[in-house]
This record gives structure tokens, sequence and C-alpha cells, in this order.
């Protein structure tokens, strides 16, 4: 049975990335108005003379798949070590209030001038930097604050059920903002916090993609210390594992991948959770070496869905992106939940 699964990793990781192309290319080809695949593939491949697709494709339909892919498999990995750094199946940046922190910091960055003239005189968007940095902060709080929760609290769900509150809130403070904001910079907030990606231009991609791909790559250095940390603490320190640091570095390439996406495509719900499970089903394995690759190409495959099915030929509206990964993240819940035996031997 062993030697029967080796052989198919291989495979699944082809097929995985074979179906995360294709649903790149369809993104692209994908929309309001249709593309040939063969116009796509001259386009992304730089054939052909500029044309009326190629302009569509190369200012607005490209960037749009490519923050998909990225962001994608950073909200997905970040809920993957959410849930190897607390040990809880429900464990991820949405339901800890994670994203919620994030939502705050890009909320007083962007709307604190109402209430404090002249000391953050600051538009929306004016410094795309600041953004990240307001969004990066925002999650880190919230992330210091549950972890320093969960140190003291060995109960899980009261973990939970802390981030919650966290996340109710922040969506208080939010609120307050909001009521005294600029009717301008209140609807540019709340579209934000619709999720989408397809709003970030070739500029913010150019901030964007670092910070997310230099998150990615710390995290490819950590699957050996979180399959110690999913064996308990105490197993994790007999091989040598420096749990605190673990926890440093887990928290820190989690604040900077909700932070750096968020800041951009607004809070997507549910992803972070669903894919890890989804991927623990389809190895059958808990080995964070297959794991976290697995986890980055399926969190890019399903974004890409989720953004495809948002989009409807022949209309000019694109539904928020929220509205498709959270119809797959809550029954994932629900499953959890009823299930939390099989849950439990995942982590075990």
């Amino acid at each position: 049975m062993l030697c029967v699964m080796r052989l198919k990793i291989p495979f699944i990781f082809l097929s995985l990335s074979l179906l995360t192309l294709l649903a790149f290319v369809a993104d692209v080809a994908w929309g309001s108005v249709s593309i040939p695949i063969g116009d796509v593939l001259d386009a992304l491949l730089g054939k052909g003379e500029e044309t009326t697709y190629s302009y569509l494709i190369l200012h607005f339909r490209l960037p749009k798949a490519l923050t998909s892919l990225f962001a994608g498999a950073g909200i997905a990995v970040a809920g993957l070590m959410m849930q190897s750094l607390f040990r809880n199946p429900l464990a991820d940046t949405s339901i800890l209030g994670i994203n919620s922190g994030a939502g705050v910091g890009v909320g007083i960055y962007t709307m604190a001038s109402a209430l404090f003239p002249g000391v953050l005189a600051l538009g929306s968007g004016v410094n795309t930097w600041g953004i990240i940095l307001a969004s990066c902060l925002g999650s880190l709080v919230v992330l210091l604050v549950i972890s320093a929760v969960a140190s003291r609290v060995g109960d899980m769900v009261s973990v939970l059920i802390i981030g919650v509150m966290v996340g109710f809130l922040a969506s208080s403070v939010i609120s307050i903002l909001q009521f005294f904001s600029h009717e301008e910079t209140l609807k540019t907030y709340l579209i934000w916090s619709f999720g989408s990606v397809s709003t970030t231009t070739w500029r913010q991609l150019g901030f964007m993609l670092p910070v997310v791909a230099f998150a990615l790559l710390a995290s490819l250095l950590m699957p050996k210390q979180m399959n110690a940390l999913n064996l308990g603490e105490s197993y994790a320190r007999s091989l040598g594992v420096n749990i605190l640091w673990v926890r440093y570095m887990l928290i820190g390439i989690t604040s900077i991948l909700a932070g750096g996406i968020t800041a951009f495509t607004g809070p997507i719900a549910f992803l972070g959770m669903a894919v890890p499970h989804f991927v623990r089903l389809l190895f059958r394995s808990s080995d964070h070496r297959l794991l976290l690759p697995a986890t980055m190409l399926v969190g890019s495959l399903v974004l890409l869905v989720c953004d495809l099915l948002t989009q409807a030929p022949g209309y000019q509206f694109v539904l928020p992106i929220n509205a498709l990964t959270s119809l797959l993240g809550a029954p994932v819940v629900i499953l959890v939940v009823l299930g939390r035996k099989r849950g439990k031997k995942i982590f075990s």
C-alpha cells in the first residue's frame, strides 16, 4: 500500500500542476468578454500584434490571474500553518480573527483621518507599502494575542471562541471608523472588504508578489519543524526543536501572508481551512514535506476556479469571491465538527 501511494504522489502533483495551468489559462480567457484560447496563448507567449484582446489580457486578465495564483497559495499555506501551530483542524486566518486584524490595520490606515484630521492625512491607496505594513501589523497583533491565549489555555475550543470574539472587536472598531468616514473613503473600504482579485494592478503586484513569494519560500523551510510540532511539544523538544523559535517563525510567516494578501484582495474567508483538509485526504498523509507544496498548488487551483465562477460571460458584473469560498469552506467546518474523531486522527 505504501509503495502504491509513493508511485501515485508524482502523478498527483503532475495532475495538480496541469489543472492549475489549465485553470490559469481559462481564467485569462473567461470573463464578460470571452477570448479565444489561441489569442490568449499568443498574448501570454508574446506572439502576434497588439490587439484589443492582447491589451485586455495583459493589462486586466493576467494581473487578476496572477493574483489568484499567489493569493490562493498564500492563504492556503497560512491556514495550514495555523492548524499546525494550534493543532486544531478548525484553525484558520478568518475564523481566528487574523483577517479581521488585517482589516482593522487597513481601516485605521485609510479611514482614521476622519477621526484625527491632520494626523493621518492618508488617502486610499496613496502609499502601497503603508497598506501592506498596516495589514501585516494588524494580523500580527491579533495572532500574537491568540498565541498568548493558547499558551495559557489548553482548551483549543476556547481559543477558537476567543478568535471569534477578536473578530467581533475588530468589526466594532471598523464600524466606528466607517461611521465617521467620508463617503468616498467608506465606499472604497466596503468594496475592499467584499474580497476580490480583479482589481489588482501591475503596480500593486510589484509590491504584493515579492512579499508573498518570500513568505512562501520561507514556509518551505519549515516542514520538519511542523511535523515535530504536530507530534506534541514534548516530543519536538526531545528532537532538539526550539519550540519558541518555531512558533515565532510560523506567526511571522502567517502574518506576512495574511497581511500581504489581504491588503490587496480584501479578506478571503474559509479557503485557508478547507484546502489543507482536502490535501490531507488526497495524499492520506500528515507529512508537511508533501502538504506544504501540495497546499500551495491546490490553494492556487481553488482560487482560480472560484474566480472563474464569479464571472459570467456576457454580463458586466463580478460576484464577490467570498461568496464562493464561503460556499466551499462552510460545509468543511460542518464536516470537521461532525467528524471530530477523524479530525483528531489527522493531527495525531
